[in-house]
């Protein structure tokens, strides 16, 4: 909706403050769908050449930033290659060249990743960092979670068109923990003391493990359990995986 392929049945949206009909916003914006059909008769060169001039870029700064762009995604040596003799991988490359020639304020990107090897994942992660840094906003759209925790500033949840949660990856106070603890004597006082802390305690032989909101809570964590005569060999707290905070918000598919 927001890139106008959809016609939205309500409300209003707005991109750098003006209405998403304006051209001239249209112009600020780079675009990458998952499921892009480029002409492949053209030469990389030509593909960008022809979408740096339908954004209103002129053919002497053309001249200059085709072959840039190029060689920032790894095709500078396939410029005259036609797009009808590249593998998947080099058209997701050149995707991406077509959404950054005219250096956009916004960029959209569906699946930006797919098809690429881990050095081509590695590529796509630091271009949007560098796209982050020059003051542009990108819109990632992945499933590859691990892709947008190394990524992303902000990951939002939507599921059936409604956003059902909105987590800030750079804020501590966002990050669940899971504490690993090797504890012995752990008795079922200790256990229930726990709850004013967590909801999750779990223990399995001398391994108990449970998830807080912050680590600030740790401290008074182990004082607890000290206290209650547990013997505390290691507590290990690390970050709860986005892939299982997807599980946990979105709900598993079961296939029904």
């Amino acid at each position: 909706m927001l890139l106008g392929l959809v016609k939205p049945t309500g409300g209003r949206a707005l991109l750098l403050g003006s209405p998403v009909t304006d051209v001239h916003v249209r112009r600020r914006i780079g675009f990458l769908p998952e499921d892009f059909r480029f002409y492949d008769w053209l030469t990389a060169a030509e593909l960008l050449d022809l979408h740096g001039r339908l954004c209103g870029m002129h053919a002497a700064a053309l001249r200059t930033r085709v072959p840039e762009v190029l060689d920032l995604v790894g095709l500078g040596a396939n410029r005259d290659r036609r797009l009808r003799g590249f593998s998947k991988g080099m058209l997701q490359r050149i995707g991406l060249a077509q959404a950054l020639i005219h250096e956009p304020d916004v960029i959209f990107l569906d699946e930006p990743t797919s098809g690429l090897d881990p050095m081509g994942r590695r590529m796509v992660r630091d271009i949007l960092r560098a796209q982050r840094a020059r003051g542009a906003t990108v819109f990632l759209n992945s499933h590859l979670l691990s892709e947008i925790e190394v990524t992303c500033d902000r990951v939002v949840f939507i599921k059936e068109g409604e956003v059902v949660a909105s987590l800030d990856l750079r804020s501590p106070a966002q990050q669940e923990l899971r504490v690993v603890a090797h504890a012995r004597n752990v008795s079922g006082a200790a256990l229930t003391g726990l709850r004013a802390w967590t909801a999750s305690a779990h223990l399995e032989a001398e391994r108990l493990t449970f998830t807080v909101r912050s680590k600030d809570v740790l401290p008074d964590i182990v004082r607890h359990l000290v206290a209650c005569g547990t013997d505390l060999l290691e507590v290990t707290p690390e970050r709860v995986p986005l892939e299982e905070m997807f599980v946990k918000i979105m709900g598993e598919d079961r296939g029904l």
